[in-house]
């Protein structure tokens, strides 16, 4: 079998780097020849919105799957014309708007922070009326690692903050005061299956994932997020890996955004889990068996962003895993991964801790 990925940035990588041993091919497809899925796949170039560069490139596979969520919908759609395409365009659809992906939790039953869509000043005020502030002020669409969203603390800062995002659709929500922010990554294959990982809390730097620690232990919220999940991959009609992440807030989890592929969250489960998400998504879409979800122990990951340190400073640590994506730095750039994976809490948590100083000071 030959997968197609659109996208041949790291995830693409991670997921070949999973694929092969498995005698699955790959080939990737993105703008630059210069990304880290070359080192390991077949790339071909072009714009995401030119059809006959897809066409060509998915004749030329079984499968094809992203590692981008916001790649032009049409396209997708073009591709799924010719082969199967998984997650499906629905999901790329759904995740590439937050207005809709506020409306298909709600209709869902999935708890979400109070919103508002927002189409003008006038609208933007209206919405603090109606639900308070503080809150966030979100473009609708290609928003991520925090860009595209401002904090509104009194009613006095909308003008500011609509004068700065206002040329295009955006959402207002009230600020959801919570403990901290947690994600699932689950996997369904084409039958139907569904293998869910171990509920992840995660730590951000300037709107960046920093730090993932995992399994969160928390039976009943674990228990709510599969949940979710299920309804969410059914109501889809998905395959491959998809990711939630949540506010918890006085116990409830408040659904933030989901993932319609491979997350950055999910990276402990390369040495932290039975199967990786990396291995399963691959299954899922060649229609393989799913691998076990369990976890291996207790991991933390933390993020190399901006700037790549030494890896012997760091490979000098007992149990430390080193993964670097070939990247050129740049300021909030996610240059590589370091995972550790224990037998206790106590020994990965103060594993965190010293990464977390030792890459964030």
């Amino acid at each position: 079998m030959r997968i197609g990925i659109v996208g041949a940035g790291q995830l693409g990588r991670m997921m070949a780097l999973a694929g092969i041993p498995l005698g699955i091919e790959f080939a990737m497809y993105d703008r630059s020849a210069d990304v880290p899925g070359a080192a390991v796949a077949d790339i071909v170039t072009g714009s995401f919105d030119d059809r006959r560069k897809l066409a060509r490139f998915a004749r030329g596979v079984d499968v094809v799957t992203f590692d981008w969520e916001n790649v032009p919908v049409a396209s997708a759609r073009a591709i799924a014309a010719l082969r199967p395409v998984w997650p499906p365009p629905r999901a790329l659809e759904v995740a590439q708007d937050r207005l809709s992906e506020k409306r298909i939790f709600s209709r869902l039953g999935i708890p979400v922070a109070p919103y508002a869509a927002v189409g003008s000043a006038a609208g933007l005020a209206r919405a603090i009326a109606a639900l308070g502030a503080p809150g966030i002020l979100k473009t609708r669409r290609l928003g991520y690692d925090g860009k595209g969203q401002l904090r509104i603390r009194r009613p006095a800062d909308a003008a500011e903050a609509y004068e700065r995002l206002g040329e295009q659709p955006l959402i207002y929500e009230r600020f959801v005061s919570f403990t901290r922010e947690v994600s699932l990554v689950a996997a369904r294959d084409r039958a139907g299956r569904v293998a869910s990982y171990a509920l992840a809390e995660n730590a951000h730097v300037d709107g960046i994932l920093a730090v993932t620690r995992a399994p969160w232990p928390d039976a009943r919220l674990q228990r709510l997020a599969e949940r979710n999940h299920r309804r969410l991959l059914r109501a889809l009609g998905y395959v491959g890996v998809l990711c939630v992440e949540y506010f918890v807030e006085r116990g409830r989890l408040i659904a933030n955004e989901m993932a319609p592929r491979v997350h950055n969250s999910g990276h402990w489960t390369i040495e932290g889990a039975e199967t990786s998400q990396f291995e399963n998504h691959v299954r899922a879409i060649a229609g393989l068996p799913l691998g076990s979800a369990a976890p291996r122990g207790h991991a933390v990951m933390a993020n190399v962003i901006g700037r790549m340190p030494k890896a012997r400073d760091f490979l000098a640590m007992p149990g430390l895993h080193w993964h670097d994506y070939g990247k050129s730095e740049r300021p909030g750039r996610k240059l590589g991964h370091v995972t550790y994976v224990g037998a206790g809490r106590a020994a990965r948590d103060r594993v965190a801790r010293r990464l977390r100083r030792r890459l964030f000071p």
